[in-house]
Parts: structure tokens; sequence; C-alpha cells
């Protein structure tokens, strides 16, 4: 087994004794989504708009079929058992057991969830985890919500629930959840209800165990699981127990602190709330809320049995005061001699300090130690919350094909179905969320990043998810890796080459040797899924790629996903340079692996080969091609039917992307494949303008022998280019590179088409166009993934070109600084979003004074989707720690990476303390 890094420690530890499979310590974690409702899986409408189907009023009344949601919870695996906490006020029209937020239609910007909750620590084995949802002890303003936000255009910003009062003199609780392991399966919770308000208050805490319903689906002739039960046992003096009993589980018991009610009712749709139709049972999975708000004592069992329970806490807690309450789940019946006497005695505590400090340990030994106290809080609460965003995702697409009577043989059986080409697939694994509330559903491209700084804390959860979408029961047959739930068949960025090599050389640099087999299984896979997109993707068979929008939403002047207004097609700068890279990174692949095994160097060489007619063909289609050379940029091109062509001259990441498919063959590599510089030269000489291209280069590794470059930028390009992206009227903004130059607030980009107009503005903020359903936007806000990949391209070309190219950033300042030093510079541009400025303010959450001063928010950090592209503020769903947390990657790495040894073409990964060093 490879050296981890925080080995040493005790989570080190256990992350060991979970890859050898000694202990199970990930069998439970923070798996529960965050929303079901309104999601792809539970859509069972003929109109396909999921949103209407199954709302947030129907969520706490209907059960759901895939999967389970829940406030701050934690579930098993195979989300079977799944805890969450549930409060009441005493003046809310229901229970608070999940988010809310508006859907897709009823949000200015899309759907948003309205409620300020944090994921403010975890371990990767979930060995402690801390949660903290803020709660207002007035009545949720749920409709002034929903009818304000239906008055605002997409010109005006979005009404947030701090806009509503209801926080206002602090009278709202505090309530975190703590859970340590004392055990794999012997899990402490400490629910602490912190009044911040200035008069006493009461509060309800319903600490809710439930099973997901799995016995209320078969199909014709199919045997339902047996139905799993709750039921109320004796506990531990001083306490309240029940029993789990599942079939594939077996038992365990919950045991909770103090002598209090337990409530028990059905985890089964109230059929005559949502559909008018008699209920089997009168305990129906909304029978707690109506027992507690509505007062109908015949809605919980009395019986005490069930498949959802929940003990009832009623507390009253003064101002400035907390309360706490302590909770056990454990496999250990409480009559047993092996269980505690005492269950919330001393050890309680003891436990759950020790995991605290276990953790504390744990992110000290992966932090180097030139990172300031600030940084490490942002970089824990980054790598906190992507831990945190794990779920379980439970989606068998045949059999949701046919509940909804559709035969995927059959062409157009119920008319259309999104996903319907996806019958294969069976996904119902832990999956790395972009976000659990806004994105509960995986994003290929999303998930790559994910991985990139995941394998600072747990390399094994990073292979795995990076191994997890090229599985045969998520891969097409056709080899497409599948886009995103809501139409797995659009298209992401081919970004998982990228990343896999990228976590092996981690691998490889912490233990001195990296994992082949995961390479070999990787690379197989991949070799498939480039061939899709040569077949799929390349229209003409000329190395010019489209791909669709590509992830990228909004930035074009045309939906990218659909046919264009103007017949034709598009030629995509973004789409051929991420081939390019592709074909860069699978010769790393493959020259890593030639290294050990000669049979894959004639695949190097084939990939070698790919990219140069890719780099001949972007210069040399004829018409109008991607490059201008006026205005030194790259722009898509639109084909017309009649044979015409016109560049779309929108200055945005499009146009920047060919900078980022720049790759370094060090010394090291050419003296082991000397055939592999021999075909390159062979290959040129028959294509005279790549051969142009390629010049500046060769004079520049014959003068200072810094290997060989693969890219489809050569000098002069290059500074073309970065003249552009690193003026501050243009990309370069305060806080990270732009997605489109701000030259187009003055000077919109505008394009008319039979009478239509159609037009590309810079946007700073929130999008005013509904594309993509206007959800996120790309059109002048800085975003995380893309600034870590024009880093990488940086720091690719400070390798071959080192301190001798000079650039000015910013651009007409007069400071001229190495490409290593610009990276460096655009690194602490995009740290500083989330870090305390010398006023004392994060840029993260913008003008509001709440946020900014207030002791308990300015320091727990929401890591937003996108970002404020002129001052910084948090935008889009406020839960994307998934790729944003790569702020957490840029602390580590740009705190202890050498420029001397970029240039000696050695790697660097990971922070690898000095031995005897001392902090």
């Amino acid at each position: 087994m490879a050296m981890k890094q925080g080995e040493e420690t005790a989570e080190g530890k256990r992350l060991e004794e979970e890859q050898k499979k000694k202990a199970p310590w990930k069998f439970w974690g923070p798996y529960l989504s965050d929303r079901q409702w309104g999601t792809v899986r539970e859509d069972y409408s003929q109109s396909g708009n999921a949103w209407d189907y199954f709302t947030h009023d129907q969520a706490r009344s209907r059960a759901y079929r895939w999967g389970e949601d829940g406030l701050g919870g934690i579930s098993d695996e195979k989300q079977r058992l799944c805890f969450a906490l549930a409060l009441w006020n005493g003046n809310d029209p229901i229970i608070k057991e999940r988010l809310f937020g508006l859907s897709n239609s009823e949000g200015n910007h899309g759907e948003d969830v309205k409620e300020y909750y944090y994921y403010l620590d975890s371990t990767p084995t979930h060995s402690y985890m801390k949660y903290l949802y803020k709660y207002p002890q007035e009545e949720f303003p749920y409709g002034k919500i929903v009818k304000t936000n239906a008055k605002l255009s997409r010109r005006d910003f979005e009404y947030e629930l701090i806009h509503t009062g209801v926080f206002d003199h602090d009278r709202y609780f505090d309530v975190f959840a703590e859970f340590a392991k004392e055990a794999p399966d012997e899990i402490l919770i400490k629910i602490t209800a912190c009044n911040r308000g200035d008069s006493e208050a009461p509060l309800h805490i319903l600490p809710t165990l439930w099973f997901r319903n799995t016995w209320s689906w078969a199909r014709e002739g199919e045997e339902k699981p047996p139905k799993p039960v709750l039921e109320a046992i004796n506990g531990p003096k001083g306490s309240t127990a029940l029993k789990a009993s599942h079939h594939e589980l077996g038992n365990y018991y919950f045991i909770c602190e103090g002598e209090v009610p337990l409530l028990f009712t059905e985890n089964e749709t109230n059929n005559e709330r949502i559909f008018g139709t008699r209920n089997q049972s009168p305990y129906v999975k909304d029978g707690i809320n109506n027992y507690l708000v509505n007062g109908r004592k015949d809605a919980v069992n009395p019986h005490e049995r069930g498949t959802k329970a929940s003990p009832h806490y009623v507390l009253s807690v003064g101002p400035g005061k907390e309360a706490v309450v302590r909770l056990r789940i454990t496999t250990e019946a409480p009559a047993s001699s092996k269980s505690p006497s005492a269950p919330f005695a001393a050890r309680f505590d003891k436990i759950m300090k020790e995991r605290q400090e276990e953790a504390d340990a744990f992110y000290h030994s992966i932090t180097p130690p030139k990172v300031s106290g600030d940084e490490r809080l942002v970089m824990r609460q980054a790598l906190a919350g992507m831990l945190w965003t794990k779920q379980y995702f439970y989606y068998d697409v045949d059999r949701w094909l046919v509940e909804r009577g559709i035969d995927p043989y059959v062409p157009g059986s119920q008319g259309s179905a999104r996903n319907r080409e996806w019958y294969h697939m069976v996904n119902h694994d832990i999956v790395s969320m972009p976000d659990k509330w806004e994105y509960p559903w995986y994003a290929a491209w999303d998930l790559a990043f994910h991985t990139v700084a995941l394998g600072i804390v747990d390399l094994d959860f990073a292979k795995e998810q990076l191994r997890l979408l090229l599985h045969q029961t998520y891969l097409h047959p056709n080899g497409q890796i599948p886009a995103y739930e809501w139409n797995f068949s659009d298209v992401n960025p081919p970004v998982h080459p990228w990343a896999t090599f990228y976590i092996y050389q981690m691998e490889k640099e912490l233990s001195g040797k990296g994992d082949l087999e995961f390479l070999k299984a990787m690379f197989s896979k991949l070799l498939m899924n480039f061939t899709w997109w040569v077949n799929r993707k390349d229209r003409a068979g000329n190395n010019i790629f489209e791909g669709g929008f590509l992830g990228l939403d909004n930035i074009g002047v045309f939906d990218r996903s659909s046919p264009l207004p103007t017949g034709g097609h598009l030629e995509q700068a973004d789409g051929t340079a991420w081939m390019a890279l592709y074909t860069q990174n699978m010769m790393q692949i493959s020259l890593e692996l030639a290294t050990h095994d000669p049979t894959y160097e004639p695949l190097a060489l084939k990939f070698v080969d790919h990219f140069l007619w890719i780099a001949n063909s972007i210069y040399r289609m004829g018409g109008e091609g991607m490059w201008d050379d006026k205005d030194g940029f790259f722009y898509d091109v639109l084909r017309l039917p009649d044979g015409r062509s016109k560049r779309l001259k929108v200055r945005s990441l499009v146009g920047l992307l060919p900078l980022c498919a720049s790759t370094v063959l060090t010394n090291e590599v050419l003296e082991k494949f000397p055939g592999l510089v021999e075909m390159a030269l062979k290959r040129l000489d028959r294509l005279p303008v790549l051969k142009e291209h390629f010049k500046s280069q060769m004079a520049w590794q014959a003068k200072y022998k810094r290997g060989r470059l693969l890219s489809l930028v050569d000098e002069p390009k290059i500074r073309r280019i970065l003249s552009i992206m690193l003026d501050e009227n243009e990309f370069l903004g305060d806080y990270g590179i732009r997605g489109i130059s701000r030259r187009h607030l003055k000077d919109p980009y505008v394009l008319n088409i039979q009478g239509q107009e159609y037009r590309v503005d810079y946007e700073p903020a929130e999008s005013s166009t509904g594309m993509f359903g206007g959800n996120s936007n790309w059109r002048g806000p800085v975003w995380l993934p893309m600034n870590v990949l024009i880093l990488r391209s940086l720091l690719q070309l400070y390798q071959f070109y080192g301190d001798e190219l000079q650039v000015e950033c910013p651009t007409g300042s007069g400071n001229m600084m190495s490409l290593f030093e610009v990276s460096r510079e655009i690194a602490r541009r995009l740290e500083s979003i989330f870090t305390r400025n010398r006023e004392g303010k994060r840029p993260v959450f913008g003008g509001d004074r709440k946020f900014q001063e207030d002791p308990h928010f300015r320091d727990h950090l929401l890591f937003y989707e996108y970002f404020h592209g002129d001052n910084g503020a948090g935008l889009g769903a406020s839960h994307q720690t998934g790729w944003t947390g790569l702020v957490a990657r840029l602390i580590h790495l740009y705190s202890y990476l050498d420029s001397r040894e970029l240039l000696e073409g050695k790697a660097a990964f990971v922070y690898k303390e000095p031995v005897g060093a001392k902090r």
C-alpha cells in the first residue's frame, strides 16, 4: 500500500484499515441528499417537469422511490437506515425536516436553496463530523420568499432568507450536530442548540431515524423485500431506546439521552393528502408532523412501531444559553454485557473530544507549515464540505423507464423520455456530488475536478470516484461518459484523463511507486471514450471538434446543445482544445505505462500524432479559422449551410482554452523514448504550417534544453493571448480570471439573424438570459475549475520557457513576471475570495454586514458555484464545495511549490514535511 498523507495519525490508521478491509470505517457517512424532491429520478410525469411533479410541499408526505433527504443527515452506505435532524420552533406551519428552496420556475435565477447551513468539519472516514444549521425562532417565511422572488426579474438580485428580517435581533438558534464514531458501527451524536437571541425561546428537537422505503416498489411478479421495523424497547436507566431491524443490516439500536416520548409512523405516502385516495394505514410519512403541528394525536402509532421514529425533546433555551441532546446508534443491544452501562456518561464526551482532537491532528499533518491561520480555516472547511457532499446515488434507469411505461426497445413508446438510451445504467454507489441541494446528482467533469482536491485527504476515495464513471454500469457501451442526470447524453469536457494522471502522479510522489493497475484500468476505458469523441464529435473527420455546451452553459452566442437558428454547425475552439489536451494526457499515461510495458509505446506515438493533426487543423481549416491573427485570440467558427463561415468574436474562456492544451515532455522521458521525437519530426515534415508553428519552440529547446513542449500555442501566440488574459480591463480581475472579457461591458457582441438579435454582454454577477435554465452564468464571473486549468498550463509552459519568458502582469503595469509568478499571482487572487482582506472582510460574503461582521457568521464559509467578476462575491449554488473546494488544493500547492524543481522537471503534488521539521 502506498504511503498516504496523515498516515501516522489515528485517522490515517483508520483509512489504512478501511483500505485493507480490516474495518469498515466508511460504512456510515453523510450519504443522505440535502434534496431528493424535484429530481429526475423521482419524476414520473409525462411532461418531464421534475420540479413540478414532486415539490417541496409534497416531500414531507410522499415517500421517495430512489433515495432520501434530510437535515445534516447520515446513513449506511446503501442508505437503508437513515438519521437526520428535525426541528420545530412552535411557529412554523411544518416541522423543519429538510432544507427549503425555490424550484427552477420560482427563482428569478433558477433553483436556489433559501437556508443557512454549514459543513464545518469532517475526516475522510467520517470518524468526526460537524454540521451547523441556523434556525429562525419566528415563523419561517416560506410564502414571503416565493412571492417576492416571483416579482423579481433576471436583472434583480435574488431575495434571500437574510433579507426577510428573520435574523434581525439574532432571534435564531445555531443548531450544531456532531458525529463521532467509537467504532465503525457505533456512532455518537451530539446536538447542541444555542439561542443567539435576547429572550428565552422554545425548541422541539426530533432526531429522526427511518428506513428508506424499499418495500413499496416491485415489478409485476416480483416479490417485495421484507418490511423493516423500528420498535420501542427498554433502554438503560435514564435513557430511551428503540430497535431497528432490517433483513440486510441486521439489528441496530438507537439510544436517546433522557426519558422522552417516542413518536412512530411509517415512511409511506400520505395518499389522502397527495392524491386524494385512501391510505392503507393511518400512519404515514408526515404523521409526526401532523401530530406535533396539527395536534392530531391519532397520527402516530400508539403501539410504538413503524419505519420512521423520533424521540421528542421539548426544550426552552434561555438567551445566550445552549441545550444539548446526546444520542447513540449502535449494533450492541442495551441489555447486552458489552453495552455501556451508562451510554451518556463521561466516556461519551471523552470519545467525542478524542475524535475532534484526532481530526485536528489529521488536518495538521496534511497542512504545510507556511499556511496562515485563516488559510487553514479556509482549507479545512473546503475539504470538510467536499467530504460532507458524498451521497448515495441510486438510479436503475431500466426499472425507471419500465415504471413509466416506456420500453427502450420500442421507439416512441409512451412518447419520449430523457435518458432512454441509457437503460443499461444501474447506479447504486457513494458519489461525490457538486452540491447535495442544488445538484444532488453527479456531473462528469465536476467529479474529475473533485478528485484533485480530495486527493489531499483520501487518495483511495479519489481513485474510486475516477473509476466509477468508467465502470460498465455508468459508461455507455459506445464509450460515452454520462454527463449529468438531466441528460446523460449531453457532453461534459473530457477532464477524466487529466485527473487520472494527476492522481496517479500524486500517489507516486507520496510513495515512490504509482498504482499501475489503476492506471492500466483507467487507460483502457479512457481509450473507449476517446474513440467515442473521435467518432461522434468530429463531424467531418478533420480533427475539429464540437461537443455541444461542454459544461459552459450560457457562455456562447447560442445554446450550443440545440440546433443553430442559422442551420449549419459550430466548430468549437474549446471542444478542439479539450481534445488536444485529451491526446496529451493519454500520451502521458501511455508513456508511464510504457516504462513498465513496451507494448504501450506505440499508443504514446499514436496520441502525439493525433495531437499534431489537431494542432494542424485548428490553424489550417479553410475559410474562417479559429485563430484570429489580427485580434490575437481564438474564437468559435460558425459554419453555415451554404459553405460560408463566420468567427463568433466573443472573448471568453472558449478562446483561452487552447492555451490549456500545453504539456512538457521532460528530458528524462525523451531519453527513455527517443522514437517519440523522431516520429514527431517526420510528421512535421508533412505539415509545413505546423512546422512553422513549432519553429520558435525548437529554437527555445535547442538553447535551454528543457525537454519538448506540445502546445497549441507558440511563444508569439502565448504573449498575445496573455496580454489579453492579464489585462484588468479584459479577463484578469481582482479575484481571478473572468469567464468573459470585461470589454464586452461597453462592447457587447451582437449578431442579428432573420430579425432576431443574439448578444453576449459582460455580466459579472447573475445572468439575464434563461439559457440552460438560467441557473449558472459564465458571462463574466470567476469559476475555480477553469482557473485551475489555466494555472496548470502556466506551470507547464514555465517548465519549458523558464524565467527567460517574461510577460507584463497586469498588462500595462510595467511589472514583468515569469509564467510561474503569473500563476502564483492568479492563485493569490483566487484564494483572496475567501480569506480576510486588510479591512477584515471576506469578499465571498459581498456587502452583507451580517456575514462579514457577526462572530456567529463571519468564519463559517460558503463555497459558491462561481464568483462575481468584479468584487468576488459568491453566486449561484451556495454549497458547490465540489469543484470550488479546489481552493484547498491551491492553498496546499502554492505554499510549497518550488520554481527550481519545476525547471528540473520534477512534479510537485503533495506537501511532504522534512524529517525533524518543527511547527
